[in-house]
């Protein structure tokens, strides 16, 4: 163990239910697309898009693993590794979305949490470069709650993964 490792600690209240948050989340998009391809809705989709692909590949093991690296032990080289892995997908999601257009074939408001994360990203690793730790969990506990509440976004109707869950 390092001398930044912190072997007993606790997951705070906040991160719990963020973490929550991105479980229902990613269950209701994998759900969302076992029922679109189940009931024939992926394959009638008119969207056969790489940004799509690129986005899911990189937004399906971003949920998961951010909540990991939320909720596990913080500070040694697992939780370093993990959380670059998890940096990069959230870097490629948001820039993925930009391929991706709502229904106007335009960008939408959701796009907004895009450019957040591009932002939210790279401070959250100077922040720990710079060993400003309380700072840090806070930059990284939102952008895994901006990921949650994107994929939420996703599923209402009107929306492709909402289409495939409620088709």
């Amino acid at each position: 163990m390092n001398d930044h490792a912190h072997p007993a600690q606790t997951v705070p209240h906040r991160d719990r239910l963020i973490v929550a948050l991105g479980a229902v989340a990613d269950g209701a998009i994998l759900l969302a697309i076992v029922h679109g391809l189940a009931s024939g809705a992926v394959a009638r989709s008119s969207v056969r898009s790489l940004w799509l692909l690129a986005h899911l590949g990189a937004v399906l093991p971003a949920l998961p693993l951010g909540a990991y690296v939320l909720t596990a032990r913080k500070g040694d080289t697992l939780h370093r590794g993990l959380g670059k892995c998890w940096a990069v997908l959230m870097l490629l999601a948001a820039l993925s979305s930009f391929g991706l257009r709502g229904v106007t074939g335009g960008l939408s408001p959701i796009h907004l949490l895009s450019i957040l994360v591009l932002a939210m990203i790279p401070r959250g690793v100077l922040l720990a470069r710079a060993h400003r730790i309380a700072a840090h969990r806070r930059v990284m506990s939102l952008t895994y709650l901006g990921l949650a509440v994107a994929g939420l976004f996703t599923l209402l109707p009107g929306r492709l993964l909402g289409s495939w869950l409620f088709s």
